[in-house]
């Protein structure tokens, strides 16, 4: 299947959410020598988060939204956007959005697209589903108020005139974790006749 194919530009409902936890996780591989000592490397440039869901859910119409969503997705099949409350955020999650919160790159006289990014320490995440609507851009501190569009499919910032050579440009913006469900099946326990339980809905965050 094409990859831009296997993904549907929406949302999971925000309450369905609720109670989830979740973070971030690294791959090391750690090999330890005759002598003691240990080689550690990792294949992955970024981590990858994963999360669970559902568990908090009591109301039976909400786990039927949940169900259905899933069924939707086809379970594994399809990718789709997640508001991770703890990472959302250029900013922040406290913080109001400001055009100057991440460094995108500087000009060159010819430059014309650049990736919204967030940056963790010497680390950088490709920002690839950006909130529309949500998304401010500076260019050496100013905020740009037009001449510029983002897809909000893969969150590249477009400028109609390249910025000039050594111009820095910037931008804040809100966003969704790209993810997939990471099970083929939910189990709902019925426990009245308007509550229910739901065991928890593993998702994982996709490269898109």
């Amino acid at each position: 299947m094409d990859e831009d194919m296997a993904f549907h530009e929406v949302r999971l409902p925000a309450r369905l959410s609720f109670g989830s936890t979740g973070g971030v996780e690294r791959r090391t591989e750690v090999v330890t020598l005759a002598s003691g000592y240990e080689r550690r490397s990792s294949p992955w440039a970024q981590g990858r988060r994963r999360y669970l869901i559902g568990a908090g859910l009591r109301a039976l119409d909400d786990m039927a939204e949940l169900t259905a969503f899933f069924e939707a997705r086809r379970g594994r099949l399809y990718g789709f956007r997640f508001r991770d409350f703890a990472d959302f955020k250029s900013c922040a999650p406290s913080g109001a959005i400001a055009p100057t919160d991440q460094a995108l790159g500087v000009g060159d006289g010819s430059r014309r697209v650049f990736q919204l990014v967030k940056h963790s320490g010497d680390l950088s995440r490709a920002i690839t589903k950006p909130v529309a609507g949500s998304v401010r851009v500076a260019v050496n501190g100013v905020e740009a108020s037009g001449g510029w569009s983002v897809d909000a499919n893969s969150g590249k910032v477009t400028f109609a005139v390249a910025p000039a050579p050594g111009a820095a440009v910037s931008a804040g913006f809100a966003f969704d974790t790209p993810v997939r469900f990471d099970t083929d099946r939910i189990e709902v326990t019925l426990e009245t006749f308007g509550a229910g339980r739901v065991a928890a809905v593993p998702l994982i965050e996709i490269r898109v």
